[in-house]
């Protein structure tokens, strides 16, 4: 656990906790609004079981799929580099997993759906491209991701291989709980994935902090599921908008 205080701004006074493993640009973008970042990883990321064999050989082959399809930054940052040099068109389901996938291919990214929804993403696809007769798709997700892309993608007809590109795994409950009081004593918790919320849940069970935001509607999606309460959504589906929606509920 972490804890940095910054010159007083928007949130100045507020304590918020992020759960990524890396805290990163959503810790500096708190740091500068003037909140107390409480750092708690509840997801680490490793390579995949096959230690990358199967996204080593698809990308390998990338050049014969007409388009590469990332579901998180993480994704992104893995397989982007072997878009670069080819004309593969690449697909992402949100605008922080787009910013980093066109920083790792250097070219633009041909699809971002304006919800972060895989079945957004796969409409937003087949749209971009008149139909999916013939088209061979590279998903490229975590092993604990839904097959909501893939799936929409294969029931209109286009051939859809996903591969795992990195391993999530959860926090251990043991680490995280002599924590449990400094957590639930926050202002707030930012979820920027489904799988921080099932580390929360692990780790803490159903109570949050006051406020308890989502990045975007999937992981929104898998909070209530897991019987959270979300107060809000980040309507730009971005670390930056996570922040917004967040000084929206606190300022």
């Amino acid at each position: 656990m972490t804890i940095v205080d910054a010159p007083p701004r928007s949130l100045s006074g507020r304590r918020v906790i992020v759960t990524r493993e890396d805290p990163g640009e959503l810790a500096d973008l708190l740091i500068t609004r003037g909140a107390e970042v409480l750092h708690i990883p509840l997801i680490a990321v490793a390579d995949p079981p096959d230690d990358g064999v199967a996204l080593a050989r698809e990308l390998g082959r990338i050049g014969s799929y007409d388009w590469l399809v990332v579901t998180s930054p993480e994704g992104a940052r893995r397989t982007g580099g072997a878009a670069a040099s080819t004309d593969v068109r690449l697909a992402a389901v949100g605008a922080a997993t787009a910013r980093v996938l066109r920083a790792a291919a250097g070219r633009d990214v041909d699809v971002v759906p304006s919800t972060q929804l895989g079945d957004e993403l796969a409409a937003a696809i087949l749209l971009a491209c008149g139909g999916s007769a013939g088209l061979r798709v590279l998903v490229a997700q975590a092993d604990l991701a839904s097959s909501d892309v893939g799936r929409a993608l294969r029931a209109a007809g286009a051939d859809v291989v996903e591969v795992t590109a990195y391993a999530t795994s959860i926090a251990d409950r043991s680490s995280a709980a002599p924590l449990m009081n400094s957590a639930l004593a926050a202002d707030a918790v930012l979820f920027a994935s489904g799988s921080a919320v099932h580390g929360w849940v692990n780790s803490f069970g159903r109570r949050t902090p006051p406020v308890a935001i989502a990045i975007g509607p999937s992981t929104a999606a898998v909070a209530r599921e897991m019987g959270l309460d979300i107060g809000g959504t980040a309507a730009d589906h971005s670390l930056e908008g996570l922040v917004t929606e967040l000084e929206r509920h606190l300022v």
